[in-house]
């Protein structure tokens, strides 16, 4: 059976799923706009609450007890909502530097969104960053041939990830239905739960995703038993959150299919 005879629509993340392999714009970003603030933010800490839309990330993060304990330090009183929108507003040009960076299309990526064009599906793609966030990642995807049908950002829809309200709105606006003829793609728990939730065929991405968090030079060093682990837990915490399906990378998306259809 086609992918065609299965599904519609496709969409796709973006960082960590098509482009910037290892998940490290966003990292990055609120790691440097905590730091202006005086608070030290882990790695692990940045990555726990990825896929989200960026300001409930940010809201994530304060509410963490340990995060807030070091805000209140620095800062002199517990963070508030007034802290959360001064992150958001200092997070901005640092994601468009950041992303833009980052921007790199992960191998494969091109080729599989010209072979499910070539079999009649659309492509759509969601992030948790707002639009402004997004402009230097599209300029540089579109350098690179990648242009979706369909884009959906932070904050266009009443709720971000886990709801399917993002999904609801890019199936809307490109006239699919029902939303089971749809593949939702990405490397968070978040949004794999985001396409549960909406009832789509939910991919999920474990080795170039935030779950793994590495480079491809990177991943590609570590021992073949440490990297295999890596991904494999990975893939279990994508499963837990509901996937239908793990895969490595957007490279494996078509075999994938096939089997689904």
């Amino acid at each position: 059976m086609a992918i065609k005879d299965r599904f519609d629509l496709v969409i796709f993340d973006w960082a960590g799923t098509v482009v910037d392999f290892g998940c490290h714009a966003p990292v990055i970003a609120l790691r440097e706009a905590f730091a202006l603030r005086g608070v030290a933010l882990s790695d692990a800490q940045a990555r726990r609450d990825m896929g989200k839309r960026k300001a409930d990330h940010v809201r994530a993060l304060l509410q963490d007890p340990e995060i807030a304990e070091e805000w209140t330090k620095a800062r002199g009183s517990t963070p508030n909502e007034a802290d959360a929108e001064g992150l958001m507003a200092a997070l901005g040009p640092l994601m468009r530097d950041q992303a833009a960076r980052a921007a790199h299309l992960i191998e494969g990526a091109r080729a599989v969104v010209e072979a499910l064009r070539a079999e009649g599906l659309k492509v759509g793609s969601s992030t948790g960053y707002t639009r402004d966030m997004m402009l230097p990642v599209l300029r540089e995807a579109a350098e690179q041939g990648y242009v979706p049908d369909h884009l959906v950002c932070s904050g266009e829809t009443p709720a971000g990830r886990p709801s399917p309200l993002m999904i609801y709105k890019a199936c809307a606006e490109l006239g699919v239905w029902p939303l089971t003829r749809v593949v939702k793609v990405d490397d968070t728990e978040v949004g794999v739960a985001e396409g549960r939730a909406a009832g789509c065929f939910s991919v999920g991405i474990a080795a170039s995703g935030n779950g793994v968090g590495l480079s491809p030079q990177a991943l590609a060093a570590l021992p073949a038993a440490e990297r295999a682990a890596r991904i494999e837990a990975a893939g279990k915490s994508l499963l837990a959150a509901g996937a239908d399906v793990v895969i490595d990378t957007v490279a494996d998306l078509l075999a994938a299919l096939h089997s689904a259809a």
